[in-house]
């Protein structure tokens, strides 16, 4: 379908632009997956560059979302995408995509009551994603995804008029050459017989921004280089026998770092500096993208727990993503990598790092959710694959992920693995279904056996109110203590251990077996031992089980069985 082309660069060209560029990424992501030899020959950029973008796409979203008139500011739109992209940024080529849209965010949202701007404006902002992500990487290397930036800067410089459309289409342009002349500039681009994958990608996204101004898809990207070891013909996106990442596994892979480490981080500019110098002496493929207290940090060593380390040092670390090259599959902290397939696993959607821990344990690979920053179905994919099971049990553990795991789930079964979506909707009741869990059980009786553990678990949290609003339980005020139950909230107050007890006094009036706790960091120290010694005084036969769950959001999550 066509594209209205969008005059100015506003929010609504962002969003579109966005859009353009997911639709684009995912035409090209096998084609720039199987080009992929540098840094690493992983064959993963084309997905990573895929998911970075969905990852902004969600963002633009939910910022047009939050939105009575659906109407947000140019500035708002760009500072979603940025960040977006930032917590969603995957591989090296990701990271430095990430770092690409936050310069051009900075540009575009410098004055935040602009409604849009011209060509001019976007002159400025390709200029600043360049040098922004060039400054981003320890070492740059020509012959890049940084290569492509710059050319693509350069030639939109040199576009004459104030139209977006012809400043897009030269910046297409200028990172097509570029891109083309990749393997004159790198020799393990030269041996593979291709161009830079991170660049090809770029290319791709830059192309989505001629549409999004013009209306007009570009012509699909075709570029002939020819191998040092083939005939004249060879072709770098689409070749028969070994994919150049095969042929160039030992230019690249051996000698080099073990793992890929990836995560993002709270911390001060002054501390991110201390940590630049200290993983660049520890590893390879250093980038560092973000500001104003959140970066997403991304390296290649040798030892993963001394990165880690480092990064507790400077801050403060999570959605800790640590691959190791060669194996299979990623994996989080503290778990090994599996090279062969298992019969089932279970993947699910955790709230916070406690949490994680504690699935983990039970044999589950995780996504962690913080709060507000809901996975995206490619996430839930790459878990899927990482779990490394011919069959996979998915636990969403939030209502609202129901349709994003339901697609997840969808893309998986065309790979070839058997998928069961369990409808969870809290953390709680996934813990009843993984305590129940048992492989060894015909795939459908252990899929009937965990939804009904499931779904007998009732579940309720104790939150802090946000702002003014309507309720179930009537009108609270920012600062109230809310008390959901199901969903719904069923008690306002403004004591956290009352309203829990409260809370608890309902649910445990239509009876139970087992009441789980859940404390999230900011839960009172002493409200764990109140609601134990309530449920021993008050209802017989019931026993309690507290687990800590970190940043979840929540103050406290409970589940009664």
């Amino acid at each position: 379908m066509a594209q209205v082309p969008q005059t100015f660069f506003d929010a609504l060209a962002v969003r579109t632009w966005c859009g353009l560029a997911l639709e684009s990424l995912g035409r090209a992501r096998e084609d720039i997956d199987a080009i992929n030899v540098y840094p690493v020959a992983d064959g993963d950029t084309g997905t990573n560059l895929y998911l970075t973008v969905e990852s902004a796409v969600a963002a633009v979203e939910a910022v047009f979302t939050a939105y009575d008139d659906g109407k947000p500011t140019l500035a708002d739109a760009a500072r979603a995408m940025a960040h977006g992209a930032l917590i969603g940024a995957r591989g090296n080529s990701g990271t430095i995509l990430a770092q690409l849209l936050r310069g051009m965010a900075q540009v575009l949202a410098a004055d935040g009551e602009t409604a849009h701007t011209d060509g001019s404006g976007l002159r400025l902002a390709l200029r600043q994603a360049a040098d922004s992500a060039r400054g981003a990487v320890a070492h740059p290397v020509e012959g890049t995804v940084l290569t492509v930036a710059s050319a693509a800067a350069d030639a939109a410089g040199d576009a004459e008029g104030e139209d977006c459309g012809a400043v897009a289409r030269a910046a297409y342009e200028g990172a097509r050459t570029a891109l083309a002349a990749t393997p004159g500039q790198l020799a393990v681009l030269e041996r593979a017989g291709v161009v830079d994958a991170g660049g090809r990608g770029l290319v791709a996204v830059l192309g989505a921004l001629v549409e999004t101004f013009t209306g007009e898809a570009v012509a699909a990207f075709s570029v002939v280089h020819t191998r040092v070891d083939d005939g004249p013909h060879a072709n770098p996106i689409v070749g028969g026998g070994a994919s150049p990442a095969e042929e160039c596994g030992d230019a690249v892979g051996d000698g080099g770092p073990a793992f890929e480490v990836i995560y993002l981080l709270e911390a001060g500019d002054d501390a991110v500096a201390r940590l630049r110098e200290r993983l660049d002496g520890l590893g390879d493929s250093l980038v560092i993208v973000g500001g104003d207290g959140l970066w997403n940090v991304h390296v290649h060593v040798d030892d993963a727990g001394a990165a880690v380390e480092a990064g507790v040092e400077a801050g403060r670390p999570y959605r800790i993503r640590i691959t190791h090259f060669g194996a299979d599959d990623a994996h989080t902290t503290g778990r090994q990598p599996s090279r062969e397939r298992v019969q089932r696993g279970v993947v699910a959607v955790v709230p916070g790092e406690g949490l994680a821990g504690l699935y983990t344990e039970a044999g589950a690979t995780t996504v962690l959710a913080r709060p507000g920053e809901p996975p995206a179905s490619g996430e839930l994919v790459e878990a899927v694959r990482r779990a490394h099971a011919r069959e996979v049990v998915l636990l969403p553990n939030d209502a609202d992920l129901r349709h994003t795991a339901a697609a997840a789930a969808e893309q998986a079964r065309t790979e070839g693995i058997r998928v069961a979506l369990i409808p969870t909707r809290s953390a709680v009741q996934g813990i009843a279904a993984l305590a129940v869990h048992e492989p060894e059980r015909r795939f459908d009786e252990d899929v009937v056996s965990m939804t009904s553990a499931a779904g007998a678990t009732r579940y309720a949290e104790v939150a802090v109110a946000e702002r003014q609003s309507w309720t179930m339980a009537g009108i609270c005020q920012a600062g109230d203590v809310l008390g959901l139950v199901d969903g719904d909230v069923a008690v306002i107050g403004s004591d956290v251990t009352a309203t829990a007890e409260s809370v608890l006094d309902r649910m445990l009036a239509a009876g139970g077996e087992l009441v789980t706790l859940v404390l999230g960091d900011e839960a009172p120290e002493a409200i764990a031992e109140h609601l134990e010694a309530r449920v021993r005084e008050s209802y017989l036969a019931v026993d309690t089980v507290v687990y800590r769950g970190g940043r979840q959001g929540a103050l406290l999550l409970i589940g009664v069985e």
